[in-house]
């Protein structure tokens, strides 16, 4: 009996593995968002973020994205990579991620464009089975450790291929989107000759401009944008709307506030209102930084915010993309 009360707790808590990383910077690094900003600002530019979350309780995650890309004029194309690894502290769960991202401008009208992209990755998920002694292995001559005959028995590593698209419209102050990962919906059961696929994430995003200012006769007003900043997402029987603002000065300086919501609850333990999302970007010459804290206003007790971390390099400040 025990030994089955261990197998269930072990897969149901990597069934909990199997959403994806939400950012909470996804408005400050839209890369986070979608491939179709690839190449968006029409010169390299690289950056990381980092997510440290629930830092008072016993499950501390960290997650750590790099990204990189650039713009090819001749093709009106934008290539890039991105590297994601997330890692649960305090057992030995690991995943990682290597994408490679393309996207395409296509002009439709004087103001709006539309950029399709395709991305395309390799996914590697660990989780130490190797320090995991079932019963059967336990020989109680000599208490020396066998081999196990579970059925369940783990494997150590999981390597699956990964396919994702999305689509872009924008002009030079607003953007809509829509994301879709996971298309192929690869294995990532650590079990053998078990098959669980991945479930699809759907993200509908947008990014609006409210020209409130543009009245406005003083040099503060002529400086100011004001945003509403939109994210729906579901993955499997999760979903999430993220709602909020954000203003901006100049291209130096901007915050922003975001209220995480449960709009489709299918889970009565589950509130409305999950977190309220702030964050903070500065730019300082070809250089961005950018910070976040999600206060969490659900029911759990004690478990400590979301701290994030960002910083990007623009290798050609001089240059300007649509959303920054």
């Amino acid at each position: 009996m025990k030994k089955l009360l261990l197998l269930i707790f072990i897969l149901n808590f990597i069934s909990t593995k199997a959403q994806d990383v939400i950012f909470s910077q996804s408005f400050l690094v839209p890369e986070t968002l979608s491939s179709s900003f690839t190449g968006a600002l029409k010169h390299p530019k690289a950056g990381t973020l980092h997510r440290s979350q629930l830092t008072n309780s016993g499950v501390k995650i960290n997650t750590n994205y790099v990204y990189y890309d650039t713009w090819f004029d001749s093709f009106n194309s934008g290539l890039g990579v991105t590297f994601l690894n997330h890692q649960e502290v305090n057992s030995n769960y690991n995943f990682n991620q290597l994408n490679l991202n393309y996207s395409i401008a296509f002009q439709i009208s004087n103001e709006w464009f539309f950029r399709p992209s395709i991305s395309v990755g390799m996914g590697v998920k660990s989780f130490g089975f190797q320090n995991l002694i079932l019963e059967d292995q336990i020989n109680i001559t000599d208490f020396s450790i066998g081999s196990s005959v579970d059925p369940l028995i783990f494997q150590n590593k999981r390597t699956f291929f990964d396919f994702n698209s999305s689509i872009l419209f924008h002009n030079d102050d607003s953007w809509f989107g829509l994301t879709l990962r996971h298309l192929n919906r690869p294995n990532i059961s650590l079990t053998d000759n078990n098959n669980v696929p991945l479930d699809i994430f759907m993200s509908i995003h947008a990014k609006y401009y409210f020209p409130i200012f543009e009245r406005g006769y003083s040099w503060l007003a002529s400086q100011s944008k004001f945003y509403f900043l939109s994210n729906f997402m579901m993955q499997g029987v999760s979903s999430r709307l993220d709602l909020g603002i954000q203003y901006t000065f100049e291209d130096t300086f901007s915050f922003g506030i975001i209220a995480g919501t449960n709009p489709i609850n299918k889970n009565d333990n589950r509130q409305f209102f999950s977190s309220i999302n702030s964050f903070v970007g500065i730019k300082w010459k070809s250089f961005r930084f950018g910070y976040s804290y999600d206060f969490n206003t659900s029911k759990f007790i004690n478990i400590g915010g979301v701290h994030e971390f960002s910083i990007g390099y623009d290798f050609n400040i001089n240059i300007r993309g649509f959303f920054m």
